[in-house]
């Protein structure tokens, strides 16, 4: 199959990971992949060079932004419909919502046979303004006039998007992020050298967190948390790993806190380096407002690192409360402390949980397994 995957922008970050091994995985499998992006990136750091290394042929749209634009979302539009109706493609697949919207739209205008979305996560969420959340559920039920089949990376997606009026159950499918999941693995050696890199004592408790520095990524809940953790757990510290327009006012709230010291700011980091750094965790905390399916809970369970979160989205398909994890009610800061510490206390417990982890994320989230099943939903037409 002629297969184009079409996403907003390459920055770092789990939906843009899927997307490159996704179109990678086809590749591997014969198909004539493409992938198309727009040139913007951010602090979090851009994948173009992972996607033009690994993905065969990559198209960059200037006017493809993730802002609203009308002028320049009107040309990109425009440029997508020539595109695929010059290449021809049999599939079409979006993700993000500006390309999802855009790139559908342009998709069916071409006459592409068959239009495929991810949602990764719902482009109207909890997070916004009643108004915005409003206005993208209208657009995303235009956009399915033109979808074919939608996938889901989390069965919690497909039930927020039916519960929306977006279309109805029968035409989503379930297809968890996938993994490169022989990456991932527990090593003493390598944990020894993080928590030297890291300057913690030899009995410190790492807890580490993997989010971009920004709104709605839980930091604001971490850095309640904190105070409470350290009473309770006073062999504590913490890795913070990713970087973001906020993070001088984290760092200002730390030094208010009278907890700088305590947390090492790792800035911004190569995808690659994320399995070493997983290693050096003794628990890893998520307390993302907002999510699909969380990449970093998945990636720590592989490493046999115990994982902590807010009980939204995806999360509780990637844990099991009291088996591989713990879950705490979404934004209630004391319960997160409490689950972090009563991990943080418990070396038996840590390890007992974090090897069922691993075990359940090997056998649900590796990536071989989800390109099968895309590639098996494009073979029936999406459905």
């Amino acid at each position: 199959m002629k297969i184009a995957h079409v996403i907003t922008r390459l920055i770092i970050g789990g939906a843009q990971e899927n997307t490159i091994l996704t179109c990678e995985g086809l590749r591997l499998r014969g198909h004539d992949v493409t992938l198309i992006a727009g040139p913007e990136t951010g602090p979090e750091g851009s994948l173009w060079p992972q996607a033009e290394a690994r993905c065969g042929r990559t198209v960059r749209i200037d006017s493809l932004c993730r802002a609203v634009r009308p002028a320049d979302d009107w040309r990109c539009a425009g440029e997508l419909t020539e595109h695929f109706r010059g290449e021809g493609y049999d599939v079409v697949h979006t993700h993000s919502s500006k390309a999802g919207i855009l790139g559908r739209w342009a998709a069916h205008r071409a006459g592409v046979p068959l239009v495929v979305h991810t949602i990764h996560g719902m482009s109207f969420n909890r997070t916004q303004s009643a108004p915005i959340r409003a206005l993208y559920a209208f657009l995303e039920r235009r956009a399915a006039r033109w979808t074919h089949a939608f996938i889901s990376v989390a069965d919690a997606m497909t039930d927020q998007a039916v519960g929306a009026g977006i279309a109805p159950r029968d035409r989503f499918t379930t297809i968890r992020s996938g993994m490169e999941t022989d990456h991932f693995a527990p090593d003493a050696i390598t944990r020894a050298e993080m928590h030297r890199r890291w300057e913690v004592p030899e009995d410190a408790v790492v807890i580490g967190t993997v989010a971009r520095l920004f709104r709605n990524k839980g930091y604001e809940h971490l850095l309640a948390a904190l105070p409470r953790i350290v009473k309770r757990c006073p062999n504590a510290y913490f890795v913070w790993v990713g970087d973001g327009a906020q993070r001088a006012e984290y760092t200002a709230t730390l030094e208010k806190l009278n907890l700088r010291s305590r947390v090492h700011l790792t800035g911004l980091v190569r995808p690659a380096e994320i399995p070493a750094i997983l290693t050096g965790f003794d628990v890893l905390v998520h307390a993302s407002a907002w999510e699909g399916l969380p990449r970093a809970i998945v990636q720590a369970s592989l490493t046999e690192v115990p994982p902590v979160s807010f009980d939204n989205d995806g999360a509780p398909e990637a844990i099991d409360p009291g088996e591989t994890g713990s879950l705490a009610p979404l934004g209630d800061a004391d319960a997160l402390a409490d689950r972090v510490v009563e991990l943080a206390s418990d070396a038996d417990l840590r390890r007992r949980l974090g090897q069922a982890a691993r075990r359940k994320c090997m056998a649900m989230f590796d990536y071989h397994k989800m390109v099968a099943e895309i590639e098996a939903l494009y073979a029936a037409g999406g459905k």
